[in-house]
């Protein structure tokens, strides 16, 4: 399995509502903090403006534009941003699965959509591998997203049997779209695990660690995958990931462990070996490092009843 899908398959998204919304007029709407949500949308008639909170220049979305936000930042939608803005509260009523919401009538604006839950106390730490915002507006992309966002505005408005069901698969299936079309256009200038894997070379050092974590890596053997020298690899990947490939490499047998921790049941003794670790004692270190707590008293963490909890759950891990 591929980096990014092995990232995207440790968050288990699961898209528990889709919708529709339009709008008309003049009209701005805040959109609080979203529990680490991830949404990805497509603007299917008309045009407004995105604003992120974190990303300095806003988006203009025109008809056929999609969009992702990974981290649930807070952000706002508007015909003008100028426009004192009128909490997402206020406006939608509590959510329902393949509603539609309408603003000032509609007939301006109309945006498909979902939204993501994501399970696992570590969900903070993988959300923020993610860019905060991704903008699809070529049209060789837009095509490969097409299909998805017409067959979900069909499901959203017949409601036939299985409907969610096949809408929550397409939410899926656009997310991925996104992503993996945003790797392609070089994913721009930013630092982070996701702009590290935009670059071809370090994204071959990148699924090697993946593909065997429990590896003894050194920095000349993963130089030698990406074909670079070990120096020349070292210091392009603190550039691009804004961690050495040391620390990446623990980070992700760290998620790898809070993982199996939340859905084997194995011990410490069989999780640290598969991972990596020679001895418990060596990998109980190495994981408090990293997560903050001993992997037992992460195991002994409450299970989070709920996508949201879980988010929740892991922001409180974070910050410890």
């Amino acid at each position: 399995m591929d980096p990014l899908s092995q990232v995207l398959s440790l968050l288990r998204p699961q898209s528990y509502i889709s919708s529709g919304f339009h709008a008309g007029g003049e009209w701005s709407v805040q959109f609080g903090d979203q529990s680490q949500l991830i949404k990805c949308y497509a603007v299917v008639s008309g045009s407004c403006w995105l604003q992120v909170e974190g990303v300095a220049e806003p988006l203009a979305l025109e008809e056929g534009d999609s969009f992702v936000l990974p981290s649930g930042q807070p952000f706002r939608l508007a015909s003008d941003l100028d426009l004192p803005p009128v909490a997402a509260s206020d406006i939608f009523p509590a959510a329902r699965r393949g509603g539609e919401v309408f603003i000032n009538g509609g007939g301006d604006l109309f945006m498909v959509g979902s939204r993501f839950g994501v399970s696992g106390g570590h969900a903070g730490m993988l959300l923020a591998m993610l860019p905060p915002v991704v903008h699809l507006r070529k049209a060789s992309d837009q095509a490969a997203l097409r299909w998805s966002v017409e067959r979900m505005m069909q499901e959203l408005r017949e409601g036939e049997p299985g409907g969610h069901l096949i809408a929550q698969h397409l939410a899926h299936m656009m997310l991925v779209q996104a992503l993996r079309a945003h790797l392609m256009e070089g994913s721009g200038d930013g630092v982070g695990w996701f702009f590290a894997l935009a670059d071809k070379q370090l994204a071959k050092a990148i699924a090697a660690i993946h593909s065997d974590p429990a590896r003894r890596w050194t920095l000349q053997e993963l130089g030698e995958v990406a074909g670079m020298s070990r120096s020349t690899f070292a210091l392009r990947f603190r550039e691009a990931a804004g961690e050495t490939p040391m620390e990446y490499l623990s980070r992700w047998r760290m998620l790898l462990a809070c993982d199996r921790l939340e859905t084997s049941g194995d011990p410490v003794s069989v999780i640290a070996p598969a991972i990596g670790y020679e001895s418990d004692s060596a990998f109980s270190t190495a994981f408090k490092r990293v997560m903050g707590c001993s992997p037992r008293q992460y195991g002994r963490m409450p299970k989070p009843a709920s996508p949201q909890s879980s988010a929740q759950a892991a922001t409180r891990l974070v910050a410890n």
